[in-house]
């Protein structure tokens, strides 16, 4: 089994509520350096961020409906990319996804690509929940054909639910071993990051790092 110290090496330390001001972010960075995170993923908003050495940026992208065009989509990850922005979290269109428009859900990766190129990482959001099998192997293979850097399963923000195991591992087999694969939405325990890495993830999101890494009780939340 992984160490907490190796798991940490693999969290996004994720603050994306609405209501997060300024003051917020800075404390999450410093924990995320305190916790020794993979990095801090926030909402565009928030930037530009002062980072201690070593502590990437994230930044989402279309969040958290995918509902955007394309344009803007892009747009917004350009001006991250130009704030300090390491790696950018993006959300397809679900909608397209379910008309099993893959195509679409292709150019739509690939323009935010074009916008945050390498090397800048580019991570697909897919609302893994929201899906059938077919539509998820569908969505993955668009990522890889786009471009992605990485598939990830959820924003933690839509109904249907966050990661599951099941999703996880169908992501991994679709993508193979040259893409990540990030679990995010309800990984809340340790046991719940071991099964997610077991998975095949190699990135997890994560509000409530401090809790998943020491073993307490976690409350709700990303």
């Amino acid at each position: 089994m992984p160490t907490a110290a190796e798991i940490a090496k693999l969290i996004d330390h994720t603050l994306l509520k609405p209501e997060a001001t300024h003051a917020d972010v800075e404390a999450l960075i410093a924990e995320a350096a305190e916790l020794g995170t993979y990095s801090v993923c926030v909402s565009p908003s928030m930037l530009p961020l002062t980072v201690p050495d070593g502590l990437k940026v994230a930044v989402v992208c279309g969040f958290p409906s995918g509902k955007h065009l394309s344009s803007v989509k892009a747009g917004e990850a350009a001006a991250a990319v130009e704030a300090g922005a390491d790696e950018i979290d993006m959300v397809i269109d679900v909608g397209a996804a379910k008309e099993k428009r893959f195509a679409d859900v292709e150019s739509d990766i690939a323009a935010v690509r074009t916008a945050a190129p390498a090397p800048t990482v580019l991570k697909v959001i897919i609302e893994s929940a929201a899906l059938d099998d077919d539509e998820i192997v569908g969505v993955c293979e668009a990522a890889v054909r786009a471009g992605a850097d990485f598939v990830k399963t959820s924003t933690g923000f839509h109904p249907a639910g966050g990661a599951s195991v099941h999703a996880v591992e169908l992501m991994r087999s679709t993508v193979g071993p040259d893409l990540g694969v990030k679990a995010s939405g309800g990984v809340r325990t340790m046991e719940q990051a071991e099964q997610m890495i077991a998975a095949g993830a190699t990135r997890l999101g994560v509000s409530g790092s401090r809790a998943l890494l020491s073993g307490s009780t976690p409350g709700a939340g990303y």
